[in-house]
């Protein structure tokens, strides 16, 4: 039988010989699990740790809020799920082990490298990354829009810490490698699952900030569900409607794209304070269908004209869809201010001009 050592020997010169180094972050570390024979008749999964409540710990078994995220290391969630070996050769990556609210755009960049690098090898079959509820969405997006492949890509999170009474994590992580491993998930693009439920990232978003059934894309469903550890789909494969692909290789950062939240009586000087503060960027997160104030619109129209400014038009309720805005921005079509942000940084971390955005936001007006 060929050792798990061989494998990753074999998996790492693939993944990680590609093109130019990546620079790594602090405390990035392999957990390599020699212990376990490879079985010749399972697939290989690799998964990607970033830190978040699936690798929480609190004070006491019962404390569900305010508990240090990202305090568990990988190998410590793969040997807490050992049924994990019945279905997959599994090996871990620590990418990064914080908070979500953390997440960066350099760890995105350094992620979705790996990510394409472990996609690209012929001994993978698919790729879970383990990331924060709160920003999953963020994330997940953005590997959507910058990785390539027929193989699944999933996010997987916990609502509760590791440390808590009936914690989510372990089943929600066996859910993930297994969905990963399923050759029914592949042509489907990013997905995310929690709470048995399967769901394409392009929409999805986390619609309440403790459920353990937070993340939904209310309008266009989900993909499918989990019945005794098996997924089971609505749908044959399909792709979101609009979805484009940004080449990252090279890119160090991104540029910033800041978020205004539009409510009565809004200051709207906090668009010029933005785009002096460096903002190549604005999303704005719009009264009903992206509505915002006279004044605040005046502004809007200035930075646009005088600073080249480009501005995406969102809204701030949970759903709907936002149409063309003119000379003075564009509609962001059914994207929330969140995911319109990372499209926008990624759009214009590219060069994208006028046109091209118009093209890109309204392909569907």
């Amino acid at each position: 039988m060929v050792s798990l050592k061989l494998f990753l020997g074999i998996t790492l010169s693939t993944s990680f010989g590609l093109g130019s180094p990546v620079p790594l972050p602090v405390g990035f570390h392999l957990s390599v699990r020699e212990d376990r024979p490879l079985n010749a008749s399972l697939p290989n999964v690799t998964i990607f740790a970033t830190g978040g409540t699936i690798a929480g710990s609190a004070s006491s078994s019962d404390q569900t809020t305010g508990y240090r995220a990202g305090a568990l290391g990988v190998e410590i969630l793969i040997d807490a799920v050992p049924q994990l070996w019945n279905v997959s050769n599994v090996r871990g990556v620590q990418v990064a082990n914080v908070g979500s609210p953390s997440i960066t755009p350099e760890i995105l960049l350094n992620l979705t490298r790996q990510v394409q690098a472990e996609l690209d090898s012929p001994y993978c079959q698919g790729v879970v990354v383990t990331h924060g509820t709160d920003t999953l969405e963020e994330s997940s997006f953005f590997l959507d829009l910058t990785t390539r492949s027929e193989k699944p890509v999933v996010f997987v999170g916990a609502m509760r810490p590791a440390t808590a009474i009936s914690a989510d994590g372990p089943i929600n992580l066996l859910e993930a490698v297994t969905l990963a491993a399923d050759p029914d998930a592949r042509g489907r693009g990013t997905m995310i699952i929690l709470n048995d439920r399967i769901s394409n990232a392009f929409f999805t978003t986390k619609s309440n900030a403790n459920s353990l059934d937070t993340f939904r894309a209310a309008e266009q469903g989900f993909l499918g569900f989990f019945i005794n550890i098996k997924p089971k789909f609505y749908f044959a494969p399909s792709l979101p409607r609009g979805r484009p692909y940004f080449d990252v290789t090279n890119a160090t950062t991104l540029p910033q794209v800041d978020i205004l939240y539009g409510h009565q009586a809004l200051n709207p000087t906090l668009a010029s304070a933005a785009v002096a503060s460096g903002a190549k960027g604005l999303v704005l997160a719009g009264m009903g269908a992206g509505g915002w104030t006279s004044p605040g619109g005046a502004v809007i129209q200035e930075v646009v004209e005088h600073n080249g400014t480009a501005v995406v038009y969102s809204r701030r309720s949970m759903d709907g869809y936002v149409g063309p805005r003119g000379s003075i921005g564009y509609g962001g079509g059914f994207l929330n201010p969140q995911k319109a942000r990372i499209m926008l940084q990624l759009a214009l971390n590219a060069g994208y001009e006028s046109a091209q955005l118009e093209t890109l936001f309204e392909f569907d007006a």
